[in-house]
């Protein structure tokens, strides 16, 4: 499902004009962005979490020069489903 697709279904569900839908959905985006880079996560009760997971430092290979390099420890943004979300899908 793209944005647009879901701005068109929240519009529909809600009888939102879908300026105002994309303008929500543009700004809880934006939120959860800065949230995280600030290093905060987000948490929304029965849908999941937006947080940040550490990525050790490892080694890798340079299969066009075949040499090693090491990729520094970095942060990566992560969704962790809540349970019953997860339970929902599965079914």
């Amino acid at each position: 499902m793209t944005k647009a697709e879901i701005v068109n279904e929240i519009a529909k569900r809600t009888g939102l004009d879908k300026v105002d839908t994309l303008a929500c959905v543009e700004a809880f985006m934006a939120v959860v962005k800065d949230s995280l880079k600030e290093g905060e996560p987000v948490y929304l009760r029965g849908f999941g979490s937006f947080i940040i997971k550490k990525r050790a430092a490892k080694a890798a290979r340079d299969i066009l020069k075949n040499t090693t390099i090491t990729v520094p420890e970095h942060d990566i943004p992560s969704f962790k489903p809540a349970k019953t979300f997860a339970a929902a899908v599965r079914k």
